[in-house]
């Protein structure tokens, strides 16, 4: 094997398939290639917004936007990005020049938090309530009944809010039913009030609008009340 040959190879670069990563707003993300000695993040068409040589830290960024949000963590070795903005979605790089170049993918999607569904007041001459929610970027709306669901919908157009209508019977009154907000990143789950009598009848008058619900926000429980 000739010289020039073994030079060829050394110099390749070792590329990997796109990596398809999720951020919420407000929160960090670290792009998880390790870079111990010298590297490269490179974020679209700009070509390199951080950098990291021997005995100095990733916190050069040529990208006045990413100023003071983009860092190399010294535990971790990950680049990573603090406060993200929605417009920070995107394809970022990563150039690993430890020893031979490594270049990592990461196609990243920023979503929001989902908000609470909030459920209108009963509607008591028919015994039924709706639920909505704000509408994002991939968000759902779901009805439980107990752990069935009842209705599903979600709406690309951003600018009409996903709304859910439900009637209970009267033989099925005592059922739990719940309004479920979610999209790839978190959830929001409301109990939904009980608006008529175990008969199917409407409550007295000022019942529609006294019940006590369990919010759920990404998996942690808190109880509320509404007089």
């Amino acid at each position: 094997v000739s010289l020039s040959t073994v030079l060829c190879a050394s110099q390749q670069t070792v590329q990997s398939e796109t990596q398809q990563v999720k951020g919420i707003v407000g929160q960090s993300f670290s792009f998880q290639e390790r870079v111990i000695k010298t590297g490269n993040l490179l974020y679209g068409d700009l070509d390199s917004i951080a950098n990291v040589y021997p005995g100095r830290e990733g916190k050069i960024t040529l990208e006045k936007r990413f100023e003071n949000r983009l860092h190399l963590n010294n535990v971790t070795r990950y680049f990573t990005l603090s406060d993200l903005h929605i417009d920070d979605a995107g394809v970022y790089t990563v150039e690993n020049t430890d020893e031979e170049k490594k270049t990592t993918k990461f196609e990243l999607t920023v979503y929001n938090v989902v908000s609470k569904p909030p459920v209108t007041e009963c509607d008591r001459s028919s015994c039924s309530v709706v639920c909505s929610v704000d509408n994002e970027k991939e968000v759902t709306l779901t009805l439980y009944r107990g752990e069935e669901i009842l209705n599903q919908t979600s709406s690309p157009d951003l600018t009409t809010d996903p709304s859910l209508h439900l009637e209970v019977e009267g033989k099925n009154y005592n059922s739990t039913y719940s309004c479920v907000a979610s999209n790839p990143v978190s959830n929001e789950t409301v109990l939904v009030p009980k608006c008529c009598s175990e008969d199917g009848h409407p409550n007295d008058a000022g019942g529609a609008n006294r019940y006590t619900g369990i919010g759920v926000t990404q998996n942690r429980y808190t109880r509320i009340g509404v007089a």
